[in-house]
């Protein structure tokens, strides 16, 4: 990941993420990528999703990608690491990694291009400088 800073959310493995294979399903880790975002929006950087409802924006994926290196299971604790790797005049992209608590192996990595909407138009929306700012810790 990037020069800007990088935090990290504890995500419990939940029953109901459990698939057929016995391990957590594929599509379970952006939850929980997503999930740690909304509290380091709001723990980390000051600013929650809720904020930029407020002011009428908001954000939308429009590129991601993930590897994923080894499996969670049922009792595991994912440790979800995001952080701004690049910024563009219209979005951002997050890059993550998740670890496993307990021996901090890495699980998946990848990223995520999030665009900037307006609420109103639904179309992309330049980024304020003062968001910027705020997310440029």
């Amino acid at each position: 990941m990037a020069d800007y800073s990088i935090f990290e959310s504890r995500v419990e493995v939940r029953p109901d993420d459990i698939d057929m294979n016995q391990h957590v399903h594929n599509s379970k880790y952006l939850d929980y990528v997503l999930a740690a975002r909304y509290d380091q929006m709001e723990r980390c950087y000051g600013m929650s999703m809720g904020a930029f409802l407020e002011r009428g924006f908001s954000w939308v994926v429009r590129a991601s990608y993930m590897e994923h290196k080894r499996p969670l299971h049922i009792g595991d604790v994912a440790l979800v690491q995001t952080g701004v790797e690049e910024v563009k005049p219209r979005g951002v992209r997050v890059g993550f990694e998740i670890h496993k608590e307990s021996d901090r192996k890495l699980v998946a990595k990848g990223w995520l291009d999030y665009a900037m909407i307006s609420l109103e138009s639904g179309r992309p929306q330049p980024i304020p400088e003062d968001i910027l700012e705020i997310y440029s810790i």
